[in-house]
Formats: C-alpha cells, structure tokens, sequence
C-alpha cells in the first residue's frame, strides 16, 4: 500500500506565545529574498497578499503639536505646553479634588524635570504610582538612561543617537549603495525595496514581516501601513545588532509601548490608538519616534537578553520563580496543578515572553511599565522580575 503524503499548508504560526521559536528557525529555506520583495509597495513581504490599510477619521483634538519642532529639538519643550481642561460647573466634590490631585501631580513632576540636573530618586519616588501622560515620554527616556540627567547634554545627545540610528538603517537597508546626504528611516526602506540584492538577513525578515502585521490587530493605530513600517526598521536593526538571540516572536509586542507613548507627545491629544494616521505626519517626527523607541527598546532588552537566546534561560529562570512563588502563597494551587500534570511552562511562558502584553491592554501595559521602569536595576540580568508580582 502506498503511503499517503501529509499535505502541506501554507506557513502559519498557531503558537500565540511565540514558544522557543525565533527567525533563526521560522523562516522557510525556500523563500527567496526576491520574493519576499517582490511587492513594489515598501517593506512588505509576499506572504502577506496584498494589504490593506485603515482610513482615518478626522478626530477633533488629535492633530499634531504646532512646537513640534521644539519638542524635537528637546522633550522638556513640551511641559509648558501642558494645559488643564476646566472644571464643568456641576462637578461633583469627589471630581474636584481628583482633579485638583491630578493637576498636583503633574506639576510635580514638571518640577523636577525643569531642573537643570534631574534627581533620578525623586523622579522615581513620583513614577511608581504612575505617570500623568503628559510628562510619560519624557520620563521614560531619563528612567531608562536613554536621555541624561543634565539638561545641558540632552539637546547633543538625542541628536547624536537618532542620527547613529538613521545611519544604522541606511546600512542594514542600503548595503552596497552610497546614501544621500540627508536621509530618513522611511525613504532608506522604500528607496531600498528596489534594490533586490542589498544583503537582507531573510531568515530574519521573514519573520518580522510575518509578525508585524499580526501586533495589536484591534488596535487601528497598528494597522496603518507607516506603524507597521517603522516597526519593521526597529527590529530588523535591532536583531542583526544582537546576533545571540536573533529576532524573537514576542519582542514585537514590546516595542509598541514606546512606540505609542512617544508617538503621543507631539500630539494634541496622546490617546492615539485610534483616529489618526501617523503616515500625514511628518518625516522628522516619525524619524524620532522610530529612533527614540529604537533606543529604549535596546535599553529594555538589554536587561533581559537571555529571555531570546538559545534555550531561553531567563525565562526559565522566571517561570521557576514563579512556580515558587506560587507554592509559598498558595501551597494548594500548586498542589492542585502538579496533580493535573499542569507544568508552569506550559500556561506561563507567554507571560514572560511577552511581558503580560498579550493578556492586558497596550493602555494598561503602559501604566505597569510606568512602574517596571522605576524598581529597574538595570546592573542585574533579572531587573524586570518585579512583575512576577502582577
């Protein structure tokens, strides 16, 4: 009797936490570069068909930053700008006094910010209890070392880095071909999808485009053909800087909370998950946003490296504290679960891979990495254990 051939389907990746698996083995041998670029539309690859892309609503209020070029130049520009909406006439005691609180809160940390030299211990006293959107990208940066304390240095430094980032584009998009003078994260890309034989790690690429169009699908803000391209820059960039691990699924989550927050600060209003495409803004604003979450994300990752190399000892390491965490708090439940066969990897892995980001809301990630960032030892591979805790 003739033994009968499994059929073959088209790749598909059913693993919701990306368990054990990374560009170094999600890509198929017999993609082709060429292929993969065969779309004349950007960065896209083949698998995807042909995409489509939300329209946007004209929203009130959500417009860009007439200072944008200030803030720029530097984020401390913006807290000036704060503005506190009124109080409606028939407020209740309970709404006036928070936001009487709120407004207290912010000009808290106005103050510390303004400062010629940022105290690092009172800027993390005032963000473990969470961070008033307002001021959120710019704490942000000073709490993962990104932007320095002095203000003096801050204008050089965020000019320094964003062009090394540009310039690490345009040689991980652009090998082989001399590059204009001036250049842009976006053009380098789009220019570049002509040229089919620049040196793309495919293994890689095929991946991350794969898993870009897949991050935060309810969210309308990830869906525009801008996000999904800056997205795709930042962790190809990052992944051949970082050979140990490669590009890793999971890693694409945890780009999209920088991402989103410094996105919001040249915005009038910062809740931009929906209603406004980032492909009308300018380039210079989307060059800084791709590139300040470049940074941070490599400041976050740094951390936590062996959660994406081979084998993924830090996250074992984790879902081993977790499970005695859990036999120290509640013996019964971890009774209860060895007695069903349940293994901790087996429900947990996500959670740490992701960092809860494919359980709870972007919205309330960003609040609990409002705190991640402040108890950060960023001396100790574990610095991000605090959220076994959640």
């Amino acid at each position: 009797m003739r033994r009968k051939s499994k059929r073959q389907f088209p790749e598909k990746n059913t693993d919701p936490g990306g368990i054990g698996s990374s560009a170094r083995n999600g890509a198929s041998g017999g993609t082709s570069l060429a292929k993969l670029w065969s779309l004349d539309t950007g960065d896209i690859s083949e698998e995807r068909g042909i995409p489509t892309y939300p329209t946007a609503k004209k929203t009130d209020g959500k417009i860009l930053r007439p200072q944008y070029k200030d803030i720029l130049r530097d984020p401390a520009n913006s807290l000036h700008l704060i503005s506190h909406p009124s109080i409606p006439a028939n407020a209740s005691s309970k709404e006036i006094e928070a936001h009487s609180s709120r407004i207290s809160r912010i000009n808290k940390f106005k103050r510390i910010l303004q400062t010629s030299t940022i105290s690092l211990p009172d800027l993390r006293t005032c963000a473990w209890s969470g961070i008033p959107e307002e001021v959120r990208a710019m704490t942000w940066q000073i709490l993962l070392g990104y932007l320095p304390l002095s203000s003096e240095r801050r204008v050089a430094t965020l000019e320094r880095k964003r062009k090394e980032y540009l310039e690490g584009v345009r040689q991980a998009f652009d090998r082989g071909n001399s590059a204009p003078t001036s250049v842009t994260a976006a053009n380098v890309a789009s220019d570049s999808s002509k040229n089919r034989g620049r040196g793309l790690d495919e293994a890689i690429w095929h991946q991350i485009s794969i898993d870009v169009p897949r991050t935060n699908p309810h969210l309308e803000l990830y869906g525009y053909e801008a996000t999904q391209r800056s997205l795709e820059r930042i962790l190809y960039v990052w992944a051949i800087r970082h050979p140990a691990s490669g590009y890793v699924q999971g890693i694409n989550d945890l780009v999209t909370p920088f991402w989103q927050v410094f996105l919001g600060a040249y915005i009038t209003d910062p809740a931009v998950e929906s209603g406004m495409d980032p492909g009308q803004l300018p380039k210079s604003v989307l060059d800084a946003v791709e590139a300040d979450s470049f940074w941070c994300l490599t400041k976050l990752l740094d951390g936590i490296q062996d959660n994406y190399i081979y084998a993924q000892p830090g996250i074992v390491r984790q879902v081993a504290s977790l499970k005695d965490l859990t036999t120290r708090i509640d013996k019964s439940l971890a009774e209860h679960l060895e007695k069903e066969g349940v293994e901790f990897m087996q429900f947990s892995f996500r959670w740490m891979n992701c960092l809860l980001m494919r359980e709870i809301s972007v919205r309330n990630t960003i609040r609990m990495w409002d705190t991640y960032l402040v108890s950060a030892n960023f001396s100790k591979p574990s610095y991000l254990a605090s959220f076994l805790y959640v």
